[in-house]
């Protein structure tokens, strides 16, 4: 079982940044897709206010420069002689003067016809309006450039006022991506403390969207988990107590049985069925939450060198430092015997254990075999009793570890698992040096 602080799931200062700065998180993704929206409907009100004012301007072009030509239609039948400034654009173009654009096209249609010329971009553009009076070509044209000038200002002034939009929408979008993942975070968070063992959590989301309906489908498994696991430890410790009496019977006609090679193999079967007893009644004490440290200072190579000898097996201990705890010396012996036993009965030989003081606020005892390792399963979802997770770690009740973690639980330590290369289990029991 996990424990669960007061200041579990809450988001630290790096941890904020970091997420800040992942590319890969969901609020980017968000943002980016609004900011696409976003030009995608910029380019395309762009366009076509581009489209619809340059139409404009061309008609309007158009009309005046066909009105201009009318007027000079008159003037040229009436005779009237062109004078004009040399340095100045001609009123309008007769003859050679006019472009050959437009005497091509007069050659076959009388007009009057028009011609957007952008022949020069620096001078221009320029609109001309032409026909063809009395067999002589003529001509006007009309300054298109301040509609020119006009039209990419309209362009700039859309383009800024799209940046400026991008440059408020992505905030508020990260904003409002971030009161979502919120949501999501409280109820990922719920879900870890859920697998560390914390059964009473809840998301206790309100609402009818779908991170609610999330919420509430975390918060009804976490129900159903919390009554599965509770009829499981209440049968472990029905038929733990059930087990006592019988057994009990059963150890004292063993002993009263006459001396003989059956009777040791009666006898041995007995230690054997009474051990698994005395663990599933430990197992269901711990459930209860009925176990309570008694700590004080305790020499920790001292007891954990008792408790390896105790085990009868060969086994190499390393201590370094000074190894004082302040702790429950029972539960550390059980925790410690536990560790040992599973790594000879499941692991490979030689079977190690270091002891080591070096760091300044807590005691590590490391135990380490050389067997096949710890399968994934239990490394991925911790020890689960009535399971040893892979044939080739032997058989057993996968007890051992569930008592040591739970025992660890008590004691306010922590036991976690590995696997070392090339090969073989380590479990790491880390002790604080003060019970807290």
């Amino acid at each position: 079982m996990g424990r669960t602080t007061a200041d579990e799931g809450r988001t630290s200062v790096p941890q904020f940044l970091r997420r800040l700065v992942d590319l890969r998180s969901l609020r980017w993704k968000i943002a980016a897709g609004v900011a696409a929206a976003a030009c995608a409907m910029a380019v395309g009100i762009g366009v076509l206010v581009h489209r619809t004012t340059e139409a404009r301007s061309m008609n309007i072009g158009h009309g005046t420069a066909l009105r201009e030509l009318e007027v000079a239609e008159v003037e040229f039948r009436d005779g009237r002689s062109v004078s004009r400034n040399p340095s100045e654009p001609p009123g309008y173009a007769v003859g050679d003067q006019v472009p050959d654009e437009l005497r091509r096209r007069l050659a076959s249609e009388p007009g009057p016809l028009t011609w957007y010329d952008t022949r020069r971009p620096l001078q221009g553009p320029f609109m001309w309006a032409a026909s063809r009076v009395n067999g002589t070509d003529l001509a006007v044209r009309m300054d298109m450039g301040a509609e020119k000038r006009s039209l990419q200002a309209l362009d700039r002034h859309i383009r800024y006022a799209a940046i400026a939009t991008l440059a408020v929408v992505v905030p508020l979008t990260l904003l409002a991506a971030e009161l979502v993942l919120r949501r999501l975070r409280r109820v990922a968070g719920t879900a870890r403390r859920i697998r560390n063992g914390s059964l009473d959590a809840r998301t206790a989301s309100r609402g009818h969207d779908e991170i609610s309906e999330i919420s509430s489908a975390v918060d009804h498994m976490a129900d159903a988990l919390q009554e599965r696991l509770r009829g499981e430890q209440r049968f472990t410790a029905d038929v733990a107590h059930e087990l006592r009496t019988p057994l009990a019977g059963l150890v004292t006609s063993a002993s009263l049985l006459p001396e003989s090679e059956a009777t040791d193999l009666v006898q041995d079967r007995v230690r054997v069925l009474r051990a698994l007893v005395d663990d599933l009644l430990e197992i269901s004490r711990l459930d209860a939450g009925a176990e309570h440290a008694d700590a004080q200072p305790v020499p920790l190579g001292d007891l954990v060198t008792e408790s390896v000898r105790r085990t009868g097996l060969d086994t190499r201990i390393t201590v370094v430092g000074d190894p004082t705890v302040e702790t429950d010396p029972r539960r550390v012996d059980r925790i410690v015997t536990n560790l040992v036993l599973n790594a000879h009965r499941h692991g490979g030989a030689p079977v190690e254990v270091t002891v080591d003081a070096t760091a300044a606020h807590a005691v590590t005892v490391v135990v380490r075999d050389h067997g096949p390792g710890f399968p994934a399963d239990l490394l991925d979802h911790g020890p689960q009793r009535f399971r040893t997770g892979a044939a080739e770690r032997g058989h057993g009740h996968g007890l051992g570890l569930t008592i040591a973690l739970g025992q660890a639980h008590v004691i306010g330590a922590r036991v976690t698992l590995s696997n070392a290369e090339p090969r073989g289990a380590v479990a790491t029991l880390r002790l604080p040096r003060r019970f807290a």
